[in-house]
């Protein structure tokens, strides 16, 4: 059984890119899609995962140097260093409950899906890390193998429910007929953002505040496009960064994002749309017309929309800010900063409406992180993790300060 860690290791190094596409091969022949075109809608969604990669990694590599540079010109001090989501999964992988979470977690789907308890058919293999996490913070704690896995498949249960839930926002909003996102990070954010969307839109003058890509694009014409909108936020961030010659280069390259992520995103739907179609038809032809499925994908196919990536480079800054503000915060906010997850389809588009909600959810998850810092710190040291240089303790608003996991782990606590 020590054998099938490496294994299951190596699989997963060869990254979302490779792993999908075998996936959705796989799972294009058992709904009868044809080898020929189960093969070409695999490669059509790798290389559609390929270019959202591509574009995630120019997003990512302008906007954590201008991170870094505006804690450097804030003089910020805290003592947990947010190593990201990156370092978060390569915990998780690395955790010894990995190897049996993986396909336990594939099974529990398969179950769930069949007894109509889930219409989410997660085939984002990469993203179960999620689940992993949660299950390796448990393992921290207690030390025991079996509860560790139980935590893991509750956590699972929990963000295929909450998928299920989200995933008519996916369509109406972000075009993605037949998809949920059983994202762990971003389903974290749905329980909390949802609601704080719905009370907002209720609030007097702050309800009509009009602020989606439409109506921004109707009042200020062609510099309202989402072209033009990146290119100013990334320029803001370059100032606020104390950039001089480079404020151009932040601007041009959050320019390229807006542009060319919904085009990435439009390739992976057009390899996606066959299997989702031919999985919906034998399903209905098996337990009828009113059957359903959704294609589980991971959430960076909403992260093409502006409003989203408009919403993100706002709060940089104001997550930085709430880091310094936030009484009890201990958490220096960096390796995620580029992966803050939306609430935008709910607030349909508007970016005011979803940095007030992104503000609330983004505090919670900063005090959550800094409770989690101690168990995460344990967690990497039983994965035999790096620690950045200079650091003591760490953590990650991504998965750390995931709402679903805490509860979970608060949960376990009060049993150990």
């Amino acid at each position: 059984m020590e054998n099938l860690v490496p294994m299951f290791q190596a699989f997963l190094g060869l990254g979302p890119t490779v792993i999908l596409p075998v996936f959705i091969f796989i799972i294009g022949l058992i709904f009868r899609c044809g080898p020929a075109k189960s093969f070409h809608s695999g490669l059509t969604i790798g290389v559609g995962f390929v270019g959202i990669n591509l574009v995630v990694a120019l997003l990512c590599d302008n906007l954590g140097p201008a991170a870094q540079a505006m804690i450097k010109n804030f003089g910020i001090q805290l003592n947990a260093i947010d190593i990201g989501w990156p370092g978060s999964a390569s915990m998780a992988w690395a955790s010894p409950i990995a190897a049996f979470v993986l396909p336990l977690a594939l099974v529990v789907n398969i179950i769930m899906l069949f007894t109509k308890t889930t219409k989410t058919m997660d085939v984002d293999i990469w993203n179960y890390w999620h689940f992993t996490f949660c299950g390796a913070c448990v393992y921290a704690l207690t030390g025991s193998f079996w509860q560790a896995i139980v935590a893991a498949i509750i956590f699972e249960i929990v963000v295929l429910k909450i998928a299920d839930w989200t995933a008519p926002y996916m369509e109406k909003y972000f075009d993605l007929p037949g998809v949920s996102v059983p994202t762990g990070s971003t389903c974290s954010y749905a329980p909390l953002g949802i609601p704080l969307i719905w009370l907002i839109q209720k609030i007097p003058v702050i309800k009509n505040l009009k602020a989606d890509p439409d109506s921004i694009q109707k009042r200020f014409g062609i510099f309202g496009e989402p072209i033009f909108m990146g290119l100013f936020l990334g320029a803001v961030l370059g100032v606020l960064a104390g950039y001089a010659g480079e404020v151009a280069k932040v601007g041009m390259a959050m320019a390229g994002v807006m542009v060319l992520m919904p085009r990435m995103v439009k390739l992976l739907m057009e390899g996606l749309i066959p299997i989702s179609e031919a999985a919906r038809n034998v399903l209905q032809k098996r337990f009828g017309e009113n059957a359903n499925i959704y294609i589980g994908l991971d959430a960076a196919v909403t992260t093409g929309h502006p409003a989203v990536i408009a919403t993100a480079l706002i709060l940089v800054p104001i997550t930085i800010l709430l880091a310094v503000i936030l009484p009890g915060n201990n958490v220096l906010p960096f390796g995620d900063l580029a992966t803050i997850p939306m609430i935008v389809a709910a607030a349909r588009g508007n970016i005011v409406h979803s940095v007030l909600a992104g503000i609330v959810v983004i505090s919670l998850s900063l005090l959550m992180s800094t409770a989690m810092a101690e168990f995460q710190t344990t967690m990497g040291v039983i994965a035999n993790f790096k620690m950045p240089e200079g650091s003591t303790l760490i953590s990650s608003i991504d998965q750390a300060g995931n709402l679903i996991n805490f509860i979970i782990f608060k949960a376990f606590a009060l049993f150990n």
